[in-house]
C-alpha cells in the first residue's frame, strides 16, 4: 500500500486520495528521534525531458558538511498535477535515497508534510516508505491560513488544527513552510530546519538541489563530450 507505483501505470484522482487519506491516519506525529542527531539528509527532484533527477545528500549535523551525496535519474510518472506530488516525485526520491551508505537520522523534504489537504504531502508519504523521522519544507503554501504571531515562527491553521508552520529562516523576510512529515513533531521540526538555516532555503535542501540539478545538466551533455 505504500509504494506510489502502485497508482503509476492507470493513474486515477480518485485512487489516489484514498491512498492518501488511509495513509494520512499512519502518521506519526511525535518525536521518533535519536538522543544526539548525528546525519541529517536532504532530498529534492529536478526535472527535464520528461525525466526525473532524485537527489540525496547527507550532511553532518553538527558541522553542515557534506558526508554522502547520490542521484538518480527515473522516467517522470506522470505530469504535475497539484496536491499529488509525491506521485510524480517519490520514484527519482527513493532511487535516490536507496543508494545512500550512512543512514541519516532525520530527512528533510523540499516538499509538504502534514501541511496538505489531505494531510500527506511527499514528505509524509516519503516518510511513511522509508520508515524514518521527516520534515516538510516547502515555498509555497499549499492550504492552510497563516495566524498573524509576532514570532520567529507562525502557526499555519486549518479550521481548527495547526498543521505547520511559517518559518523565517536565515536573513529573509520571506517565510519557507514546516511541516511534520513522519515520526517528529512539529516543534521539532521547526528547531531542526532553524538549526540547518544559514539561508532561507536549510542547508540540507539546498546541497540536494545543487546535487539534483547537476545530475539534470551532466545528463544534458552529449556522451562524445564527456
Amino acid at each position: 500500500m505504500l509504494d506510489p507505483l502502485n497508482l503509476m501505470d492507470k493513474f486515477s484522482v480518485e485512487k489516489a486520495e484514498k491512498m492518501q487519506r488511509a495513509l494520512s491516519r499512519m502518521v506519526i506525529m511525535h518525536d521518533c528521534l535519536p538522543s544526539k542527531i548525528r546525519y541529517i539528509a536532504g532530498v529534492d527532484v529536478s526535472y527535464s525531458n520528461e525525466k526525473s533527477y532524485g537527489a540525496a545528500v547527507v550532511l553532518d549535523y553538527a558541522t553542515m558538511r557534506v558526508i554522502e551525496e547520490k542521484t538518480a535519474v527515473k522516467k517522470a510518472p506522470l505530469s504535475y498535477i497539484p496536491t499529488f506530488l509525491a506521485f510524480r516525485e517519490l520514484p527519482a526520491a527513493i532511487s535516490a535515497v536507496q543508494k545512500l551508505e550512512v543512514k541519516p537520522d532525520v530527512f528533510m523534504i523540499d516538499g509538504h508534510g502534514r501541511a496538505h489537504p489531505r494531510r500527506l504531502g511527499l514528505a509524509s508519504h516519503f516518510g511513511l516508505i522509508v520508515d524514518a523521522p521527516t520534515i516538510g519544507v516547502a515555498k509555497n503554501l499549499l492550504c492552510g491560513k497563516i495566524k498573524d504571531v509576532k514570532n520567529e515562527w507562525r502557526p499555519i491553521v486549518d479550521g481548527d488544527e495547526v498543521i505547520g508552520a511559517a518559518v523565517f529562516s536565515g536573513r529573509s523576510k520571506r517565510p519557507i513552510y514546516v511541516s511534520v512529515g513522519h515520526k517528529i513533531s512539529l516543534e521539532s521540526a521547526i528547531k531542526i530546519v532553524l538549526y540547518c538555516a544559514k539561508y532561507r532555503i536549510p542547508e540540507p535542501i539546498r546541497f540536494a538541489h545543487v546535487a539534483a540539478e547537476n545530475a539534470k545538466r551532466k545528463n544534458r551533455i552529449p556522451k562524445g563530450l564527456l
